[in-house]
């Protein structure tokens, strides 16, 4: 397979997949080493969640990264189907954000970014959603909110990568080090051979800083391990993803539920806790209370990038030539990864930028 290219990219989750695929459809030949298999680590974990957003009212530079995104996924969504056959799973369910957990700002807060939204008392939330709990007061309804299935997302960005001919995947291939001559990248090594490249991206996630440790630099990104849970009570019981502070419910069009997610800070652990998913299944009688008798089928825990103020990081690596990191996503990896990817082809290839990047660069914190 392919050791040298245009691009060597360092991760295969989502933001790296996806930015794979755009500079591939660019015309650009792209390496990729993964420490694992590609998707499998925080992007699979992830509920898939895509809130909505408008480009013209979006004011701050992550509300503005998050609109260009959502611009972009569903004709991506139906450009990956077509291509690959896969169906990520992308719908306009709508969301119920609840008042009770994080008071009135959150429904404001919608509205500045230009949302269209419907405030409900609580028997209108129940006229909505008859399945949900009779108790759990006003809310805001959202119904510009989408879901993905990020597993099926991930099979779909791989085969579109694969199907241009121009991306080549070396899965379990651990790097450990960075060439660097004369202040310019000039590659990678993994597993004693060299892949060597003009630009290098490195997207490894909650990773990310042990590769810059090879240069003796860090962005101080910590793993946030969240847990979730998922649950089967055999029949549809409620239709748009449930809010609820910085957790949530998210029904599958065939009934299942994913409950999430806790954040914890455990360093590499990726267990779960008898603890964690039984808090995740109280929040789901809290909000449905028919889930008494749902099985529960499947628990994980995947590790968030989380960065010291909440923005990530994208850009090059200063004094680095041609060397490029996006990291730093925590939970909102699979959302803003179009426009992250979009924004990295650009700077990678020379293109003019969609939007200004400097909230995002990596001098705010690096050392």
């Amino acid at each position: 397979m392919e050791r040298s290219g245009d691009v060597i990219l360092v991760g295969g989750g989502v933001i790296g997949l996806t930015t794979a695929y755009l500079l591939a459809r660019d015309g650009a030949r792209v390496v990729m080493c993964e420490q694992s298999q590609t998707g499998t680590e925080s992007s699979w974990a992830g509920a898939g969640i895509l809130p909505p957003s408008d480009v013209q009212h979006a004011q701050y530079p992550l509300d503005r990264l998050r609109a260009l995104s959502g611009a972009i996924f569903p004709d991506l969504s139906s450009e990956l189907q077509v291509r690959t056959g896969i169906d990520n799973g992308f719908v306009r369910c709508g969301g119920l954000e609840f008042l009770g957990e994080t008071g009135h700002a959150s429904a404001d807060e919608w509205y500045g970014l230009g949302v269209a939204t419907k405030h409900l008392a609580e028997k209108d939330v129940l006229a909505l959603e008859p399945g949900l709990a009779p108790d759990l007061g006003e809310a805001v309804h959202v119904p510009g909110v989408a879901q993905v299935r990020n597993p099926r997302h991930l099979q779909a960005l791989r085969a579109a990568c694969l199907d241009t001919g121009k991306v080549a995947i070396h899965e379990e291939m651990v790097v450990d080090a960075l060439v660097v001559e004369s202040g310019r990248i000039k590659g990678v090594r993994a597993a004693n051979e060299m892949f060597t490249g003009d630009r290098v991206l490195l997207a490894a996630g909650a990773w990310t800083d042990r590769l810059l440790a090879l240069l003796g630099l860090r962005l101080n990104i910590q793993p946030v391990r969240g847990q979730i849970a998922l649950v089967n009570p055999g029949r549809v019981l409620f239709q748009r993803i449930l809010l609820w502070g910085s957790r949530y419910l998210v029904p599958r069009l065939d009934g299942r539920v994913l409950i999430g997610s806790t954040e914890e800070h455990v360093g590499y652990d990726k267990t779960t806790t008898a603890a964690g998913i039984e808090g995740l299944l109280a929040l789901g009688l809290k909000l449905v209370p028919a889930l008494a008798g749902a099985a529960l089928e499947k628990t994980w825990a995947g590790l968030r990038p989380g960065s010291p103020d909440g923005l990530p990081f994208i850009g090059p690596v200063p004094g680095v030539e041609n060397l490029f990191v996006a990291a730093g996503h925590f939970r909102a990896g699979i959302q803003l990864s179009p426009g992250t990817a979009l924004l990295l082809k650009e700077m990678m290839l020379g293109q003019p930028l969609t939007m200004p990047m400097d909230a995002f660069r990596l001098d705010r914190q690096l050392e």
